[in-house]
């Protein structure tokens, strides 16, 4: 089956639209995924390969980073990664523990005056050089989502989130100073990105939740995060563009908060704590949903069993649209490519709309 991609049937799903058939959706694929579909290596220096891959693998756009973090663990190619790296060896020539400058093994904000010396600058020379390079790479239909947002988790994570939590009580001050400088960053990225026409969207990544409820409370999401996300979500919409958002957890009592900030669609509905059926009953009028199967069962299950849940999905979820057929979270080196290849193929299969019943 020769497929192309048509951004316009994504959009429409996002409007709660039935088109010809269920969108796939995905905000990271790992490159042995991609590598193994198309037959050849793909890196993050070869975009060529990843438009390919996207494209010919079925979906109508590709995920581009242009973050301070890239979606996924921090990794050396992160900018926020190589500016701390440069502010830690500029402190302390010599080292050469990569942990003094990994965000999941240190902090950095933990008092006022490490705000003040910061190098915020550095941090905000965000790299838009895929998102310019890619465009003229793109098929006919085929559009650039961008990928942006951890707001809250870039907060957090350079404070450390005990003492982030501890300050939310304590310095309150503070920590509304840190999401503001790391959120501005974000925010002012949103000019460069509405200059391009092939990017159609921005896809917020940003873990708000556990297994068992937000991280923090949803009166301090709502005042902090949400807050700039609506800012953010406003402004996609003022220039045309679609706003998602990745988040895990169970995130049912932020829901009602994130559709009023303007969120479009979120992903995962993480399958380990969350009903998607329950979810498409309440929410799914108003807000796209996009996963969920689970990565478990990608990495464990059998092709039959990935069939099976596919099919339940585009059962209890797709009709009426509003829904698009992806991972509970992304696509890791360690899910079997079988597994991946039967969640591909069964949604292509029996994602036609409408819908058929006995399904």
């Amino acid at each position: 089956m020769v497929l192309k991609p048509d951004f316009n049937r994504f959009a429409a799903a996002v409007r709660h639209e039935e088109t010809d058939r269920v969108p796939l959706g995905e905000i990271l694929i790992h490159y042995a995924i991609q590598s193994q579909f198309i037959g050849r290596k793909v890196t993050a220096e070869d975009l060529a390969a990843q438009v390919e891959f996207w494209a010919t693998a079925g979906y109508d756009f590709i995920p581009i980073t242009v973050s301070m973090m890239s979606p996924g663990k921090v990794t050396e190619e992160s900018r926020i990664t190589r500016v701390l790296k440069e502010m830690v060896l500029r402190e302390h020539p010599g080292t050469t523990d990569p942990a003094k400058w990994n965000l999941e093994l240190t902090s950095f904000i933990h008092e006022r005056s490490d705000l003040e010396k910061f190098p915020w600058d550095a941090a905000a020379d965000i790299d838009f050089h895929n998102l310019h390079a890619v465009r003229d790479l793109l098929p006919e239909g085929m559009k650039v989502i961008a990928v942006s947002g951890k707001i809250f988790t870039l907060t957090w994570m350079l404070m450390g989130f005990n003492h982030f939590a501890l300050k939310l009580i304590m310095d309150e001050s503070l920590v509304t100073e840190v999401f503001e400088r790391v959120a501005t960053i974000q925010f002012k990225a949103l000019e460069t990105i509405f200059e391009m026409e092939h990017v159609a969207g921005v896809w917020a990544v940003d873990d708000l939740a556990f297994k068992t409820g937000p991280m923090i409370s949803p009166a301090a999401l709502k005042k902090h995060v949400f807050s700039w996300y609506k800012k953010v979500a406003d402004k996609c919409h003022e220039n045309n563009r679609l706003f998602l958002m990745h988040s895990d957890g169970d995130l049912t009592m932020l829901m009602e908060d994130m559709i009023e900030m303007g969120l479009d669609a979120i992903q995962p509905i993480d399958p380990s704590c969350m009903d998607i059926a329950k979810v498409k009953h309440q929410f799914g009028d108003r807000i796209c949903i996009i996963g969920n199967v689970s990565n478990e069962l990608l990495r464990s299950g059998s092709a039959e069993e990935i069939e099976t849940r596919v099919k339940e999905l585009l059962r209890d979820v797709a009709p009426g649209g509003g829904y698009c057929l992806g991972s509970g979270n992304s696509v890791p080196n360690w899910a079997k490519f079988e597994n991946y290849m039967a969640m591909r193929d069964s949604c292509l299969k029996y994602g036609a709309y409408p819908i058929a019943k006995g399904l």
